[in-house]
C-alpha cells in the first residue's frame, strides 16, 4: 500500500495542472450543515437515490417534482402513514416512475428514519455524529435498516447529502486492488474494514475527507 503522497504526485503527474485537479475535489458538509437540512430532505434524497439505480439519473431528477408531490413533500411522518391504497394508486400515476418495489421502499425508509429521529432528534443529527472512520459502519446500518440501500445505494446517498464518504465505485475498486489493499471487489465485512483502515490511514496522512481521497483514487485509474 502506497502512501498518500504518491498517490497525489501520481494524480498530479497524469492531470499535469494542480488547481484544476482540486477544483474536482468534493468537499463534505460540515456537521452543522448537516443538522440544518431537514429529515423531508433525507428522505426525498434516499428515495431519489433508489429510483436512480440502473435508471439515467436526469430522467429521474426530471420526475422529481412529481415524486415530491406524489410522496407528500417526503414528510417521513406522513410517508410512513401511506396506505396500501396509496401506493396501489402510484402506480397508476403516469408522472412517475412506477416500479412496485421501490414505490413501496419509500414508506418503509420513512419508518427507519421516524425510529433514528426519535432517537437522535433528527437524521442531520444522526448523520453528523457518525465519525468518517467508520463510514463502513454507516452504511451497514442503511443497508440493514433500510429498504432497497444495498450495493453502492448507501454511500451515494451519502454522497448526495454531504456526508463524506468513499463510494467503491469501478475505478475505486481497480486502484484498491493495485494498491493490494483487496483482492477483488470488497463486498465481505473483513475486506470493506481493510478498505476503511486504508482510507483511514489516507485520512490521517493527509488531513483531507474520504470524498477527496476516493476521487483521487480513481483519477490514477481514469481521468
Amino acid at each position: 500500500m502506497k502512501d498518500f503522497d504518491f498517490i497525489y504526485h501520481h494524480v498530479l503527474e497524469r492531470y499535469g495542472d494542480e488547481r484544476k485537479f482540486e477544483a474536482l475535489l468534493q468537499t463534505p458538509k460540515t456537521a452543522s450543515q448537516l443538522i440544518k437540512q431537514s429529515d423531508s430532505f433525507y428522505l426525498s434524497a434516499m428515495s431519489r437515490r433508489i429510483f436512480r439505480a440502473g435508471l439515467k439519473h436526469a430522467l429521474v431528477d426530471a420526475k422529481w417534482p412529481a415524486f415530491e408531490q406524489a410522496f407528500f413533500q417526503f414528510n417521513p411522518r406522513r410517508v410512513a402513514m401511506m396506505s396500501d391504497d396509496e401506493l396501489d394508486a402510484l402506480m397508476a400515476n403516469t408522472a412517475i416512475i412506477r416500479h412496485w418495489g421501490k414505490i413501496k421502499s419509500v414508506p418503509v425508509n420513512a419508518g427507519f428514519l421516524l425510529a433514528i429521529i426519535e432517537e437522535y432528534q433528527s437524521v442531520g443529527h444522526w448523520l453528523a455524529q457518525w465519525h468518517s472512520d467508520d463510514v463502513v459502519g454507516l452504511w451497514t446500518a442503511l443497508k440493514k435498516q433500510g429498504s432497497q440501500m444495498g450495493g453502492n445505494s448507501a454511500a451515494s446517498f451519502l454522497r448526495m447529502v454531504g456526508k463524506d464518504t468513499f463510494i467503491l465505485t469501478e475505478d475505486v475498486v481497480v486502484a484498491l486492488i493495485a494498491q493490494g489493499i483487496v483482492d477483488k471487489k470488497p463486498t465481505s465485512q473483513k475486506d470493506l474494514a481493510k478498505v476503511q483502515a486504508a482510507f483511514n490511514q489516507w485520512m490521517e496522512q493527509s488531513g483531507r475527507p474520504l470524498c477527496q481521497i476516493s476521487r483521487m483514487l480513481a483519477m490514477t485509474v481514469n481521468y
